[in-house]
């Protein structure tokens, strides 16, 4: 007889990379196909997969998940230019990529569903996070002065109709670079960078870093952002090894590049005893850099608080959703909306091109979202928006007195809630966390703030990710990566060195078969996943950790550090 749980809704299972796929084919096998009777949709997000199918693999989960309603997503690799050489020299016969094929999957996930972030602390009862001790510490963030988004123009479409970037070069012909439809109350925006600045701050960077000896950390999105972030990147990348590797080297001094959101999470929750950080964008360089100055005047506080950080990215708006190049010759970039120029500017090749915009519609059912979540837990809300100086800001400020008298109509008023610049609302989440607090931040503020809130947290496999749809599509993913350090160390040993938390996988699997249970009315599927979820804080609880949470518990001398293998056997048999 079959003693496993019937469930009839299936469940949408998203594979992915390296030491996470590892660690999630564990999970599967352990908590699902050995203890539930389940349809599992499963679909190969891995990065070769991806570029296999020139990305039909990603409008395959799409649609699955449109369907199905539920699922669960692995950590998936986005190949940076080396492993995509790798990978084509691999299969030389794959020509044509989309651009599907080679982006990070995820933007265009959350845009085909429609979904909403939301990253909140997996609540540990015996974590007791030893602080790292910012107070004093000496590290320095420098970023550019000029261009970029605070350069940018900005404004809210008047009218419904189409926003088109077009190119005047040489020829003295318009060419159309791209061209998108937006809606009346639609943000968009233009930024551009002087890529002769750029490479001249390139030069004072690393002189700066020569002269006070500081290790060298260099922060962009250039896998997301890869025509202006990645333009950046290139040429300061040049810079460094044409003129000052050597100098670097022989001074015993190191280089680092990591993608912006992944290293503000390492240096704040571990930080390097001496540095320079290199934050080219300045927008999101002056808010690292208060941060850091707030951390080193004031240090980091224990977290006895939830800290819960609600990311605007449904329709792929602002950055990730942006078209982005570099120019390919000098010239004029116009912006054009239904056939008026809105906007001239002058370009040289090689300056990076940056055009975005966001749907208002959009916002509204993300600030509703917000509002729900925040009533539903009792939160305190804390929205960052630069509303003094971007009109592309604004209309979030205007959506949310929208959706406030909205509310009040109805008689369910909205939880207490601040608006302040996004610098303040990082500031006030890392160095003054409130009680329950919920902090909404557009989309690349979200992935930043929350990569630094979850490291923060322990580690990133300690806090749980759920996208959520307008239509009630639901997906749970774990905020970490796919551990490529790790899976190196996994494959030399030949599978017997398997070091991964996979804390965040078990938690959003619980997460989702909690879905599942209360949409089909299945109780024995809740209860399962309840003591699925209680059975991993419990092992935690206990003192049974792995080594990214030795040293982090109430009681460090009786912690019992295990590998991945251990830490899933202690799980299942907690679930006994």
């Amino acid at each position: 007889m079959d003693s496993r749980i019937s469930v009839t809704s299936p469940l949408v299972i998203l594979h992915g990379d390296e030491m996470a796929q590892v660690a999630f084919e564990h999970i599967l096998k352990k908590f699902v196909s050995s203890r539930l009777d389940i349809q599992l949709e499963e679909i190969d997000l891995s990065a070769e997969n991806r570029l296999l199918t020139n990305g039909q693999v990603v409008i395959d989960a799409i649609d699955s998940l449109q369907r199905h309603g539920v699922g669960v997503k692995n950590a998936g690799m986005t190949v940076n230019r080396q492993q995509l050489e790798d990978l084509l020299r691999k299969h030389p016969d794959v020509d044509n990529l989309h651009p599907l094929a080679t982006k990070s999957p995820n933007g265009a996930i959350r845009k085909g569903i429609s979904g909403n972030i939301t990253r909140e602390d997996i609540q540990f009862r015996n974590l007791n996070i030893r602080r790292p001790q910012w107070v004093g510490r000496d590290i320095e963030v420098d970023t550019m002065e000029f261009g970029g988004i605070k350069d940018s123009f900005n404004q809210l479409s008047l009218a419904t109709g189409v926003v088109k970037l077009m190119f005047v070069g040489s020829s003295g012909d318009p060419v159309e670079l791209h061209r998108r439809e937006i809606r009346k109350g639609d943000p968009w925006l233009l930024a551009t960078n002087d890529i002769e600045d750029v490479k001249a701050w390139a030069h004072r960077f690393f002189q700066r870093a020569i002269a006070e000896k500081r290790d060298v950390y260099l922060g962009l999105k250039d896998t997301v952002i890869p025509g202006y972030d990645g333009a950046m990147r290139s040429v300061i990348e040049d810079i460094y090894h044409s003129d000052y590797k050597k100098q670097i080297e022989d001074l015993g001094l190191n280089y680092y590049y990591e993608l912006i959101d992944a290293q503000a999470a390492r240096i704040v929750s571990n930080p390097p005893e001496r540095a320079l950080w290199g934050v080219p964008d300045n927008t999101t360089g002056r808010k690292l850099l208060k941060l850091v100055n707030q951390l080193k005047e004031f240090g980091i506080p224990g977290r006895g608080a939830h800290v819960s950080i609600s990311r605007m990215s449904a329709g792929g708006g602002d950055q990730y959703g942006s078209f982005n190049m570099a120019a390919k010759e000098d010239g004029l970039l116009k912006v054009i909306v239904d056939g008026d120029e809105k906007h001239a500017r002058r370009v040289r090749k090689g300056d990076p091109m940056l055009l975005m915009s966001n749907d208002r519609e959009a916002i509204k059912d993300w600030v509703l979202q917000v509002f729900r979540d925040a009533s539903r837990k009792d939160k305190e809300v804390y929205f960052g928006l630069k509303r003094e100086y971007m009109e592309y800001d604004e209309v979030y400020s205007e959506v949310i007195t929208e959706v406030r008298r909205e509310l009040a109509s109805e008689h369910t008023p909205p939880p207490s809630f601040m608006i302040m610049r996004p610098s303040s609302q990082l500031k006030k989440m890392i160095t003054d966390p409130p009680r329950n607090a919920l902090y909404p931040s557009q989309n690349l503020d979200g992935d930043i703030f929350s990569d630094i809130s979850a490291a923060l947290g322990g580690s990133l496999a300690t806090a749980s990710s759920i996208i959520e749809s307008k239509d009630g599509t639901m997906l749970f993913e774990a905020p970490h990566g796919t551990a490529h350090d790790l899976y190196l160390k996994y494959l030399e040993s030949d599978g017997k060195v398997a070091h991964f938390n996979p804390s965040a996988l078990i938690f959003a699997l619980g997460n989702a078969l909690e879905t599942l249970g209360e949409r089909e009315g299945n109780e024995p599927l809740s209860q399962y996943a309840v003591q699925l979820k209680a059975a991993l804080t419990d092992t935690v609880d206990s003192g049974i950790v792995t080594a990214d949470l030795k040293g982090k518990t109430v009681d460090p001398e009786s912690e019992q550090v295990v590998d991945m293998i251990g830490f899933l056997e202690a799980v299942e048999k907690a679930l006994q």
